[in-house]
């Protein structure tokens, strides 16, 4: 039976190879697989057991695999603080702790460091380095398997940053991760769950990434994370039954956006300055029975955006206490089948609250006790609603609201003069596109966070 050696012996072996110099290291190592560590270790795949990484990516630096190799099963590994080559496997139960101090660098090539066993910790390190494949899923931490622990690592120069393959029960906690310095279409995804189950991500800040994604993965958490700069800040494919809460969202193309999902949660999140073509604060495609509560939307190109949602019959989507606050578009619904329940939310500064499309189905969806800073009523009683109710007609907006094209002209002199002089005097029928049979009539106290 191999003897274990001391950690501190193994970090002595561990410097003495870096003094081997470049030209020793690379005649002591085999060179087959170099430049291909995820096709020859089965990286990308999770269907396959990885198998071990045969050698380092840099040559100049000490080899990271060394240490882990030589740690016993369910020890701490702290190794000395520097800057080592990647790839790396981790297949047995270790708890690593960088102390913020180790950097393993993956030299561009294939994916730095894979997690395939369970209840590993993986914390302090900075990972960098990885390859530009998207066939090969280049990656800067994959993890798989159950009950591990990510947290307070620095991910940089990724492809994907943190890549959860059929990986259940997993914390990922207070990690930094950034993107390969690309167009926003070339780039990886920040953080993506693939049939990854009732796992915690958390309180993680992921900036100029592509997306993150959530696909096939249920019963997951997702709360207090911030997304800056990116396309998607979470996009959930054919998921469901998972709580996205207390998330703050920055200059993305899009917030959240649920296709093919059902019974998600969205509680208390901000959504912010989701512009451009394609902004929207939150999306829905063809997804059900939903709830989204106390969020706030705020200067976003569309708040809500709702196609043919909800999809399953006798289900609703249900929207209370959010703030819609200078969007161009409050909320969208291109859907005629209803379903759509509004309780207690603000409208403030939006050029548009809503457009429904079609015709003759304003009053398939709900609403009752929402505030709208447009609303020209009295509350004669003081009962907090206003005597009327509050309704909103299309006038020149049909126009655009039928022939898309023409939205890039609203707002403009000609499109304000013919709503003007629509609104004085109708020569076609206005079309309703929503009533409040009680608004609210003061405005709910509750400040914009920042």
């Amino acid at each position: 039976m191999r003897s274990r050696r001391p950690l501190a012996v193994i970090a002595a072996v561990i410097v003495s190879a870096a003094g081997l110099g470049a030209a020793s290291l690379a005649g002591s190592q085999s060179t087959d697989g170099m430049g291909k560590p995820n096709r020859a270790g089965n990286w990308g795949s999770s269907a396959e057991k990885a198998m071990r990484p045969v050698a380092p990516n840099r040559v100049d630096i000490p080899w990271f695999q060394l240490l882990v190799d030589q740690a016993p099963p369910g020890s701490t590994l702290k190794p000395p603080p520097g800057l080592y080559a990647g790839p790396v496997l981790v297949d047995k139960p270790l708890i690593i702790d960088g102390g913020g101090q180790v950097t393993i660098d993956g030299g561009g090539q294939g994916t730095v460091f894979v997690v395939d066993a369970e209840g590993a910790t993986i914390r302090g390190l900075t990972l960098q380095g990885s390859g530009d494949s998207h066939d090969n899923d280049d990656t800067c931490l994959n993890v798989r398997g159950k009950h591990h622990l990510i947290e307070e690592n620095r991910l940089t120069d990724c492809l994907f940053g943190i890549d959860l393959k059929q990986a259940d029960y997993n914390t990922v906690r207070a990690n930094h991760i950034t993107s390969k310095p690309l167009d926003l279409g070339l780039r990886g995804d920040g953080l993506r769950l693939w049939y990854s189950h009732h796992n915690l991500i958390e309180n993680n800040e992921i900036v100029d990434s592509r997306d993150m994604v959530a696909w096939y993965s249920d019963h997951n958490i997702w709360r207090g994370n911030v997304g800056k700069r990116s396309r998607y800040s979470i996009h959930f494919m054919f998921a469901k039954d998972s709580l996205v809460e207390n998330n703050q969202f920055y200059d993305n193309s899009v917030g959240v956006y649920l296709m093919y999902t059902e019974h998600i949660d969205l509680r208390n999140n901000l959504i912010s300055h989701a512009t451009g073509a394609a902004g929207m604060a939150i999306g829905f495609k063809e997804s059900s029975d939903s709830e989204i509560s106390g969020n706030e939307i705020i200067y976003c190109a569309v708040g809500v955006g709702s196609d043919i949602s909800p999809f399953e019959p006798g289900t609703t989507l249900r929207f209370s206490g959010n703030r819609f606050a200078y969007n161009g578009i409050a909320v969208r619904f291109t859907s005629e089948m209803g379903g759509n329940i509004l309780t207690g939310n603000s409208f403030e500064g939006n050029l548009t609250d809503v457009i429904q499309m079609g015709r003759d189905v304003a009053g398939k969806n709900e609403w009752r006790h929402n505030y709208f800073s447009e609303y020209q009523g009295f509350d004669r009683d003081n009962d907090g609603i206003g005597d009327t109710p509050y309704e909103q007609y299309a006038y020149a907006d049909q126009i655009w609201i039928e022939t898309p094209a023409a939205q890039f002209f609203k707002t403009s002199p000609v499109l304000e003069l013919l709503d003007f002089l629509e609104r004085l005097a109708p020569f076609s029928s206005p079309e309703l596109q929503f009533k409040d049979p009680e608004p609210r009539f003061n405005k709910p106290e509750k400040a914009a966070r920042t």
